[in-house]
């Protein structure tokens, strides 16, 4: 019904102004009521009448009409269907539209409103013409309506009402099939609504229809795009306990890919073994899974004989299988292997990619091959790769630490930007840690510079490096004021970045800054790690602080973070130096019981300790011990002994006179 004669008034002419081009009869039937711009009143059967046909037996109508559609004597649907969206454009859903659906005789079905939810109108209109529908005489709607307004819902991201619509759906008396299922399922994981995802499965399952093989396999894989392996495998004994649904190889595909992301690689290679019992054959995708599981585990002959495996089931190798190959057998150092490897995918024609290519240089570089990088570098465009950044970094990288001139490394950063390749952030932070190694502090300094006009956030990587060096050369109060631009430009601090900080300070006496900033840390929501604890303790340590040091190693394992043999050794050097060789003997044979393994340093400042005090017998019985127990002597060993001996020496002369 129209509540305003006014609105109607408005929109009619405007309608008129629609449909002037378009429709010779519909021209003729406004024309007729020539005075209607001098009317306001009207009534409302004035205006049903201006959208209805023209009489019949008029015989200008006809011929109007006959000159339109010559092969019938009735308005094609086409043509009110394109009335109506006009009108639904203009004045949204509302009694005008509803009017114009009544004068148009568009029978309200299910087939109309999925036509109406298809135009293209704001999404507030769609629901409301839906609402609207909900609630006609006769008419429900189905699950084809439902998911035609989900999709659209989904679509312009209103994801709070297109949940409220699936669970109304789901709540109803529509019936829902497997198909719809699917798509429900695969809507809201696309959304990041995997809880809710799960809920409705099961709802769904509960209240509408029996879950086939493929909505099982939807909910599994979504659950696996969005990382919730966890879930995968009760979804699996779910599945297996229907009775009618079962496991084929898209499952068994990513229960095995699931398996390997936890960690659960025996349970991995089982599902492998179980899909070959029941009759399915493994497809390229699970036997490359399965590859770098193998890899992963140090199985590489098993891994080798996977892709025998492969051969002769006649399951091709493809770039993904190469890949697995190369990555597994550089890991371990069989770079020839992995280079052969390489060799035979080019033979049997497989085109490389970029990560085949950017791994093959990764393992060069580990193995200080950089004639090989710079040959695969070459080849690349004959590959029809172009380099990435990830290419770059690596080549920039591995110069650095085969201590090539450092402007040599700054030359493929150049030659980076000259092939429109852009610097990532990790780029700068290899060139600025390069750099500072070199002990290159202005020139690493200017990058950080560079970083920053570039538009990077501050990296933690590249500010730990600085404030290190700067450490390192004594230069305390620069590495302060570049620890204070850090916090005062970087949203998210690093808790190794306080750590370098709190060793520096430790390192220049400051203890009492060094506290201060630990206690920082952790109202800033940061939590202390094993790096930061050691920090601290070898501050306390420098101050003589050993009971103090002591009850920190305590608070730190009750805190959940792991000691490691550095934090031991710290307080164990304390002890040597303050305590005298009784205690140092004392925390030393307790090191040996602890699950530590103790390294060449814990077994040096014991002897250190013992040969201050001349107690060369002593130290001679550690030494053979730290001998079979597999430590080599190096410089720090022998200048102990030979303090002892001197100690003895200057005791005997002291003695003599």
């Amino acid at each position: 019904m129209f509540s305003s004669t006014h609105s109607s008034f408005v929109f009619f002419s405007q309608f008129k102004g629609l449909t002037g081009r378009g429709s010779v009869l519909l021209k003729r039937a406004i024309s007729t009521f020539f005075h209607l711009n001098a009317r306001i009143k009207q009534t409302e059967s004035e205006i049903v009448q201006m959208f209805s046909p023209p009489d019949s037996n008029s015989e200008t109508s006809t011929l109007s009409l006959r000159r339109i559609h010559p092969k019938t004597n009735n308005l094609s649907i086409r043509t009110l269907d394109e009335r109506f969206i006009r009108i639904l454009k203009i004045f949204k859903w509302g009694p005008d539209a509803e009017k114009a659906l009544e004068v148009l005789m568009l029978k309200v079905d299910h087939r109309l409103v999925r036509e109406v939810l298809k135009v293209d109108v704001e999404i507030s209109v769609k629901i409301q013409f839906f609402k609207w529908a909900s609630n006609r005489k006769n008419f429900e709607h189905d699950a084809t309506t439902y998911m035609a307004l989900i999709y659209c819902l989904n679509e312009v991201g209103r994801y709070g009402e297109m949940w409220k619509m699936i669970q109304e759906m789901v709540k109803g008396k529509c019936l829902i099939g497997p198909l719809e299922l699917s798509e429900i399922v695969t809507i809201l994981g696309n959304a990041k609504m995997v809880n809710k995802a799960l809920s409705v499965f099961y709802q769904i399952k509960s209240r509408k229809c029996k879950p086939t093989s493929r909505n099982y396999n939807s909910l599994i894989l979504m659950l696996m795009q969005e990382g919730h392996y966890k879930n995968i495998y009760e979804l699996y004994n779910d599945m297996t306990n229907e009775g009618n649904c079962f496991p084929d190889t898209v499952t068994y595909s990513a229960l095995i890919y699931s398996f390997g992301k936890l960690g659960h690689d025996e349970s991995a290679i089982r599902l492998l073994d179980e899909m070959k019992e029941n009759g399915l054959h493994p497809n390229s995708r699970i036997y490359n899974t399965l590859l770098g599981i193998f890899f992963k585990m140090g199985n590489v002959e098993r891994a080798l004989g996977l892709v025998e495996e492969m051969k002769l089931k006649g399951c091709a190798s493809n770039v993904y299988t190469y890949t697995e190959l190369i990555k597994g057998l550089g890991k371990i150092g069989r770079t020839e292997e992995a280079y052969g490897i390489f060799l035979s995918m080019l033979k049997d024609g497989c085109r490389p990619d970029i990560v085949v290519i950017n791994s093959l240089i990764n393992i060069f570089c580990k193995s200080g091959r950089l004639d090989n990088v710079l040959k695969i570098f070459e080849e690349m465009c004959s590959y029809k790769c172009t380099p990435t950044a990830i290419t770059y970094n690596m080549i920039i990288k591995a110069l650095f630490e085969s201590n090539a001139p450092p402007s040599e490394a700054y030359s493929w950063f150049e030659k980076m930007k000259a092939n429109k390749v852009p610097p990532s952030s990790f780029t700068y932070s290899i060139l600025i840690d390069g750099f500072c190694k070199r002990n290159r502090v202005e020139k690493a300094l200017l990058l950080l510079e560079e970083m920053d006009e570039k538009g990077f956030p501050p990296c933690s990587f590249a500010y730990c490096s600085l404030i290190d060096t700067l450490g390192k050369a004594k230069r305390y109060e620069a590495a302060s004021e570049l620890f204070q631009e850090y916090k005062e430009n970087c949203g998210d601090a690093s808790s190794r970045v306080y750590s370098v900080m709190i060793k520096h300070f430790g390192k220049c006496g400051k203890f009492n800054e060094a506290l201060d900033l630990f206690n920082e840390m952790k109202r800033v929501g940061l939590s202390p790690d094993v790096y930061t604890y050691n920090a601290l303790l070898s501050a306390m340590v420098r101050v003589n602080m050993i009971e103090e040091a002591q009850s920190l190693l305590q608070t730190m394992e009750e805190s959940g973070c792991k000691s490691n043999i550095h934090s031991h050794n710290i307080i164990l050097n304390g002890l040597a130096k303050t305590g005298g060789p009784k205690r140092a003997m004392e925390m030393f044979t307790k090191m040996k019981t602890m699950k530590l393994k103790l390294d060449s340093v814990s077994y040096n400042i014991v002897l250190g300790c013992l040969s201050r005090n001349g107690m060369l017998e002593e130290a001679a019985k550690l030494m053979k011990e730290m001998g079979s127990n597999g430590f080599e002597y190096d410089l720090i060993t022998y200048s102990s002994i030979l303090e002892a001996v001197g100690k003895i020496n200057e005791g005997e002369r002291t003695t003599s006179f």
